[in-house]
């Protein structure tokens, strides 16, 4: 786990790990369909912060998407998870 308590450094994190599997599957973020967004909090506040880097990563495309605050993640640490769906476009 990075970034212990830094729920937008983990955000930033799990974007990354996303983006590479996106591209291993020769999927561009462009064809992202749905993200859900689960954080391990109680607090909107955190919940804004989460979705703050995640609109600053997927710019101009307004992805549509699910923020959740949950009450515990998979891992001990863990704050931040995201569930993409997509489709590979024609190319």
């Amino acid at each position: 786990m990075v970034a212990l308590g830094d729920i937008a450094e983990q955000t930033r994190r799990a974007l990354h790990n996303m983006d590479v599997i996106l591209e291993r599957c020769r999927v561009a973020l462009d064809d992202v369909a749905f993200l859900r967004i689960l954080v391990a909090t109680d607090r909107s506040e955190d919940l804004g912060l989460a979705w703050n880097v995640v609109r600053e990563h997927f710019g101009s495309h307004e992805v549509p998407a699910t923020l959740q605050g949950v009450s515990v993640l998979g891992y001990p640490g863990q704050l931040v998870e995201l569930e993409p769906i997509a489709t590979r476009s024609p190319r």
